[in-house]
């Protein structure tokens, strides 16, 4: 690659599904030079995911189309669960060695992308990606002292690329002036996720003997207490209508109760945890598909992309990050109160009422979702670095 590109070193923990694709984008528009240093070390590659209960691999390629290299990790405990689970005594020397002209650090909450953030404060540009928000603020002298942190933790921090509107308040106030705040949307892989998967989808569908006039309703993600899986189960089992399905795509620690709860009901059925190759299929042979989350930290929820990039109807909760950016109340989905089993029921009933609505709302939401893209992301960074 020309010496005379301006190099951008990229910081982050591991390789996911959601970043890699733009990392290769960034490398194959050669408009700037990137290295991308991963801090978790090559462990991470296979890695046991206590919220699925199991090992996990994604099977979509993550390391291909672009210059990078696993940093040595020396923590005890590694992993990006906690922030002495990233201690990268090297990272430093490396990116300097690299002469990198700028660097983007994905996440502040670990020693080694702590320690990088201070040391090139003042250096060289020092730009910032998270999806954080304020929607589980608490009040108190914890919250206060909390503030007082992160505004010292965004001070390090020249240019913030925020997902959406709930990132950006977050950002504004601990501290980040509107000038350091670039827009820069999550995304997923779209066009992947777009192409049609109809006899597959028939074939789902006709496993748990949903037939063609039938609503399947989809949850995917983890049966953890932060997504709320529960919630909607006894929300449909209330909701008690012989034409609607329930399926629930995924594995976790609520998995025996869950299944405990539905049992007798013929119209809730269970898919252990997919990948992402098989995911398309879920979400197009769903006609609704619902993220009941009450958090805390459901920053954003991409699954949301994901079943807007399948053009489907959705209903979240008002504590699922991307809710207030990807849904229009009345035109592709509806948004209910999170915790409230009253709330979900009576926005089900609403969504449910109609199956024509549900296409029509799907076909919004795929249209909406297609300026949220891996090129959006690029173009951001690549402006910003060469402005």
């Amino acid at each position: 690659m020309s010496k005379q590109l301006k190099h951008l070193a990229i910081v982050t923990t591991h390789p996911i599904q959601y970043y890699a694709p733009v990392f290769k984008l960034l490398h194959q528009r050669q408009n700037i030079s990137i290295k991308v240093f991963y801090t978790w070390g090559e462990a991470c590659l296979t890695k046991y995911d206590p919220g699925f209960g199991q090992e996990i691999k994604w099977d979509v390629p993550v390391l291909e189309g672009y210059p990078y290299e696993f940093v040595e990790n020396t923590a005890a405990d590694a992993g990006s669960h906690h922030f002495k689970g990233i201690i990268t005594p090297n990272l430093i020397q490396q990116i300097t060695a690299w002469q990198a002209d700028a660097i983007l650090v994905f996440g502040w909450a670990y020693h080694g992308h702590l320690k990088v953030l201070r040391h090139f404060k003042n250096k060289i540009p020092v730009y910032f990606r998270g999806d954080s928000t304020l929607l589980d603020e608490q009040s108190g002298i914890k919250n206060l002292m909390r503030s007082a942190f992160l505004k010292w933790v965004y001070s390090h921090v020249d240019v913030a690329f925020y997902p959406g509107t709930n990132t950006k308040r977050y950002f504004r106030k601990y501290g980040l002036a509107e000038r350091k705040l670039v827009f820069a949307p999550h995304a997923i892989d779209n066009e992947r996720f777009a192409k049609p998967h109809l006899e597959q989808a028939a074939q789902l569908r006709a496993r748990f003997k949903v037939r063609e006039t039938d609503i399947l309703i989809l949850f995917a993600g983890k049966f953890e207490g932060k997504k709320s899986p529960m919630l909607l189960v006894n929300a449909f089992l209330v909701l008690n209508k012989p034409d609607c399905h329930l399926l629930l795509v995924g594995n976790g620690i609520l998995e025996p109760v869950l299944k405990q709860q539905a049992a007798g009901n013929n119209n809730i059925h269970f898919m252990g945890f997919q990948n992402q190759t098989y995911m398309p299929v879920a979400y197009q042979a769903c006609d609704l598909f619902c993220l009941p989350s009450k958090g805390p930290n459901e920053t954003w929820g991409l699954a949301v992309n994901e079943a807007m990039a399948c053009s489907k109807a959705l209903l979240l909760s008002n504590k699922v990050g991307c809710a207030v950016d990807l849904i229009t109340p009345g035109q592709n989905g509806e948004i209910f109160k999170s915790g409230d089993e009253q709330s979900l029921k009576d926005k089900l009933a609403a969504l449910t009422a109609s199956k024509a609505t549900l296409t029509t709302y799907g076909k919004t939401s795929g249209e909406a979702i297609k300026d949220w893209s891996f090129t959006k992301i690029a173009q951001a960074i690549e402006n910003k670095l060469l402005s």
